[in-house]
């Protein structure tokens, strides 16, 4: 009996989401999934999870909401909890600790189970409304569906100036074309997904694994509006921080202008030398100027750092990808108590 129930709990019009509108609105056949990393967002979250049920439940299909909790110091686990025992199409993934994004956005990959997975930040920066329009080019057979921002709301002139000269810079400097002004909130398919959950690599930036990929791939632009509440979690270092490691993961460009760098100041220095040599044998040999003499040992060891440096970043990559660490670890892993009664069920 209790088996029985719980089948017809898995397949009722109440697990599922909808209101009584009538069987042929619904798409029972595709399970979608909606993944959202979580760090610090107690002022916004209840606000986004009306917001993100509303427009699942508009949808016709089945989804789940899979919240990736990384790592939080306010209340945000608390209320991650209050919204699961209050929706039984709510999951809650808590890591140990603060991982960082692309880890958080790795770890709900990995535990999405959706025909399609939905990513999108808690901070109702992307309209939840474009969700339609994905599924929409998703049915039409596109793999990856993402936004592209026209404008940026509530952000400086720097901050906007700075992320078009960081998408320039590196589709110039890397082999892969990673599409300009979008971020994380995209729709990708089952197969762009077990793509992207195979890669073993631990120092991830995700929008370029996104375009590294492949697949058919398509834009829907918006404008992303300010944050609803909280502030950022984004200063200019991590961002300077994020744009190197994006650099480093798809371009070998730099090391190979540090190459042709010190091949430049090579050449420079055995000219600059024939034609002291030179002049030497013609005039004479006056005494050289003390400060063309530091000007030159400093030029030429600025040169010298910064190509230690260029190295020392893809070393440290290489560094921390032989270790081969796991990505993350799960403090706790509380599955939607809908899918939970199904698993049992089945």
């Amino acid at each position: 009996a209790g088996a029985d129930l719980r089948f017809r709990r898995c397949h009722s019009l109440e697990f599922l989401g909808f209101q009584p509108l009538g069987i042929q609105e619904l798409n029972l056949s595709e399970l979608l999934s909606v993944v959202v990393p979580v760090y610090n967002e107690a002022p916004v979250l209840q606000a986004f999870h009306r917001q993100i049920s509303e427009v699942m439940e508009a949808t016709g299909s089945r989804y789940e909401l899979l919240y990736v909790d990384d790592g939080s110091s306010d209340d945000s686990a608390g209320l991650l909890q209050q919204n699961r025992e209050g929706d039984e199409r709510v999951a809650v993934i808590e890591l140990s600790r603060n991982f960082g994004k692309e880890i958080a956005v790795s770890a709900g990959l990995d535990h999405a189970s959706g025909d399609a997975v939905i990513i999108i930040d808690a901070d109702l920066q992307d309209p939840p409304e474009l969700i339609h329009e994905f599924l929409q080019e998703w049915r039409n057979g596109y793999d990856v569906v993402y936004g592209q921002r026209t404008a940026r709301e509530g952000e400086s002139r720097t901050k906007i100036s700075t992320a078009r000269w960081f998408y320039r810079t590196i589709n110039y400097l890397s082999d892969v074309e990673i599409p300009r002004d979008a971020g994380d909130f995209r729709l990708l398919s089952r197969r762009a997904i077990d793509a992207l959950t195979s890669l073993p690599e631990r120092r991830r930036y995700m929008k370029g694994l996104y375009a590294w990929v492949g697949f058919p791939q398509k834009a829907i632009p918006y404008v992303r509006k300010p944050r609803e509440a909280g502030a950022t979690h984004w200063s200019y270092w991590r961002l300077w921080n994020f744009a190197l490691e994006g650099i480093t993961s798809f371009s070998d460009v730099p090391l190979r202008i540090s190459t042709y760098l010190g091949v430049f100041t090579s050449g420079a220095a055995f000219l600059y030398g024939l034609f002291l040599l030179v002049r030497t044998l013609i005039w004479g040999n006056p005494v050289p100027g003390y400060p063309s003499l530091i000007i030159v040992m400093l030029f030429l060891g600025g040169v010298q750092l910064i190509c230690l440096g260029i190295i020392g970043e893809y070393l440290a990559r290489t560094y921390d990808e032989s270790k081969s660490r796991t990505l993350y670890f799960i403090k706790g892993y509380h599955p939607a108590a809908a899918h939970r009664d199904c698993e049992t069920s089945a």
